[in-house]
C-alpha cells in the first residue's frame, strides 16, 4: 500500500502559529520534504523545527530564485521521483510549506506530478496576508468590501487597475519591487492609507505606516492598503500589542 503525500502548511514563520492537525503529521510521518533556498537554508525547515522529533528521512528541494523557470522546474522533476519512491515504499511524506500550500506556494508544483497517482491531504496554514493583518492590528475588510491580493511582479499598469478596483488590497512579494510599487501607491494619491510590515510573526517584525519606510524591502514583507468606506477600519491604527 503506498504512502500518503501530505502538503503540510506551516504558517508565516512563529512555530506557535502552527495548527494542530499540522503539529500532529509533523510528528508522526517518517519523512518531511522541503525548499531549500540557494545558499542551504530552509525557511519551512526553520518553522517546523521546534516541533520535529527527529529521526525523519528528509528531502531537501535545492530551489534558485530566478525568472527563468527550466532549472526550478527540473528541481521538482527530481524531488517528486525522490518522493514518489517513499511513497511506492508505504511511507507517508509531508512537505513542509511557508504559509498556506496552496496560496502562491511551491508544493502546488510536487501536487501537479504526484496527486494523481498518491493519495494527497492538504492541510492549510496561515497566510502572510492574515498575519500581516493581525500584525498590523487592522481589519482586511468588512461588509462588501472587496479583497484584491496582488503581486508586486505585476506591471505598474496592472496595479493600478487592479488597485483602483479593490476596496482592500494586500500587495505582496515586495523585495526588488518595492521602490517601484511605494512609488505607484503615491502617484494615487494612497500612501496615507497603506501600511506596511516585514517578517510577519517573526524576532525583528517591522510594522510602520508606508509614509515612514525606505526604498528597500525583503522578499517577505507586505503593503495592506484600505480604500474602502468602513469607519471602524478607517480610524487610526491600534497601538502594538504589548510584547510583541
Amino acid at each position: 500500500m503506498s504512502g500518503r503525500l501530505y502538503g503540510l502548511g506551516l504558517g508565516p514563520g512563529d512555530p506557535e502559529l502552527l495548527t494542530l492537525k499540522a503539529h500532529r503529521l509533523l510528528r508522526a510521518v517518517p519523512v518531511i520534504a522541503y525548499p531549500l533556498a540557494a545558499g542551504g537554508t530552509s525557511f519551512a525547515r526553520t518553522i517546523a523545527a521546534p516541533h520535529l522529533p527527529g529521526g525523519q528521512r528528509e528531502i531537501a528541494i535545492p530551489l534558485e530564485m530566478s525568472t527563468d523557470r527550466a532549472p526550478g522546474q527540473a528541481a521538482y522533476d527530481t524531488a517528486a521521483h525522490a518522493i514518489a519512491a517513499e511513497l511506492e515504499a508505504g511511507f507517508d511524506v509531508a512537505v513542509l510549506c511557508e504559509g498556506d500550500p496552496f496560496f502562491y506556494g511551491s508544493f502546488l508544483y510536487l501536487f501537479s506530478r504526484l496527486a494523481a497517482r498518491y493519495e494527497t491531504t492538504i492541510v492549510p496554514g496561515i497566510s502572510s496576508v492574515m498575519a500581516g493583518a493581525a500584525a498590523i492590528r487592522r481589519p482586511l475588510s468588512a461588509r462588501h468590501d472587496a479583497v484584491t491580493i496582488l503581486p508586486a511582479t505585476l506591471p505598474d499598469e496592472a496595479l493600478r487597475a487592479r488597485i483602483e478596483a479593490a476596496d482592500s488590497v494586500a500587495i505582496l512579494k515586495l523585495g526588488r519591487h518595492f521602490g517601484r510599487v511605494k512609488t505607484l501607491i503615491a502617484s494615487m494619491g494612497l500612501t496615507g492609507q497603506a501600511v506596511y510590515a516585514e517578517r510577519v510573526s517573526l524576532p525583528g517584525e517591522r510594522i510602520l505606516p508606508l509614509a515612514e519606510t525606505g526604498d528597500a524591502a525583503p522578499y517577505f514583507a507586505l503593503v495592506l492598503l484600505y480604500r474602502g468606506a468602513e469607519p471602524a477600519i478607517l480610524g487610526p491604527l491600534a497601538p502594538a500589542e504589548p510584547g510583541r
